[in-house]
């Protein structure tokens, strides 16, 4: 089982708060000195780790309410699945991405290899739809912005644009969100949109996990903005996902939803999602990678990326699950790493 106050010990955690006391500029610097990639998708595909859920009020997994409002639990996760080969990054809210550059400062400054050169560092701009909110579906832009995205070095921005025909409050976040696409492609910077058709049942919304209502949604959010060329749309598996594949030319990627507890659901989801297009260029996962029962989180981020980057199967995936867990949990304490 993952131990995450192995993995992130009391001092790293301690010196977090410590920076941001005595040197808030040092996640800054750290930013600054980071490699970035020359290319978004050097093999054509993408796997990354979505850690934004915290700040739109969600924190339950499983049957524990309070799993994502532990932030050491939480940020050793993200930290163990980045450091995976076949993990191309994490898309978060800026208090995360500032912990996690954070800690890459303090690997660089003790001589360790950094977790970050070469990965994608994506911001979540969007978060103020608070789940079960009165006003859930009015979802301003309230995070990151696409400026603050480019002078921080980041590598993309992303969008969650939830739909109900019966809310007007839906109209205000397609208008913001048109409005940050433009922001975006003005400075040539990857946007990655997460369109959902929901419908509201009692205090909650739910996703409408039909292929054709995600397929007509996907229509409406590729014509948002001055252009789409730099947009990756970000969706949800469902039956007949070649219908969904069909219904856009840009890249897909897999969304994970809430965490099964087992490996093998999404995996075989993920597989299946890669077979009906093209266009289906991998996955953009956060619980179902972060927290998996049981595994070992880069055990599970490692099969998700292997079916992603290398071509495997299910099973393939589930076979050199054992040969990943438990590897290098000292990896953010040891010298030289």
């Amino acid at each position: 089982m993952f131990s995450p106050s192995l993995f992130l010990p009391d001092h790293l955690l301690a010196r977090l708060t410590e920076v941001r006391v005595s040197d808030p500029a040092f996640s800054g610097r750290a930013a600054a000195a980071r490699i970035r990639r020359t290319t978004l998708a050097p093999t054509g595909k993408l796997n990354l780790v979505a850690a934004d859920h915290p700040a739109r009020y969600i924190t339950k997994v499983g049957d524990n309410p309070l799993a994502m409002a532990d932030r050491r639990d939480y940020l050793a996760r993200i930290l163990r699945v980045v450091s995976s080969p076949l993990v191309d990054g994490v898309m978060a809210t800026m208090d995360i991405l500032e912990d996690l550059l954070a800690i890459d400062g303090f690997l660089r400054e003790a001589g360790s290899t950094p977790l970050l050169d070469h990965k994608l560092l994506i911001a979540s701009l969007n978060r103020g739809g608070l789940a079960a909110s009165a006003w859930e579906l009015d979802d301003p832009m309230t995070g990151a912005t696409p400026a603050s995205c480019e002078s921080w070095g980041l590598d993309g921005a992303k969008i969650l644009l939830r739909v109900d025909l019966a809310e007007p409050a839906s109209l205000k976040t397609l208008t913001a969100t048109a409005a940050a696409i433009n922001d975006c492609d003005s400075l040539h910077l990857p946007m990655f949109l997460e369109p959902l058709p929901v419908t509201r049942s009692g205090p909650t919304y739910s996703v409408v996990k039909t292929a054709g209502s995600i397929a007509r949604l996907v229509g409406v959010a590729s014509a948002l903005g001055a252009s789409s060329r730099f947009v990756w749309l970000k969706l949800p598996y469902v039956e007949n996902y070649e219908l969904v594949a069909r219904s856009t030319t840009m890249p897909i990627l897999l969304l994970g939803g809430e965490s099964a507890g087992d490996p093998a659901p999404f995996l075989r989801q993920l597989e299946g999602a890669l077979r009906a297009g093209p266009n289906v260029r991998g996955a953009l996962v956060g619980r179902n990678v972060l927290y998996p029962g049981d595994e070992d989180p880069l055990a599970m981020a490692e099969a998700a990326g292997g079916i992603v980057h290398q071509g495997w199967t299910v099973d393939e995936a589930l076979q050199a699950m054992p040969k990943v867990r438990g590897r290098e949990l000292d990896r953010l304490t040891r010298r030289n790493a």
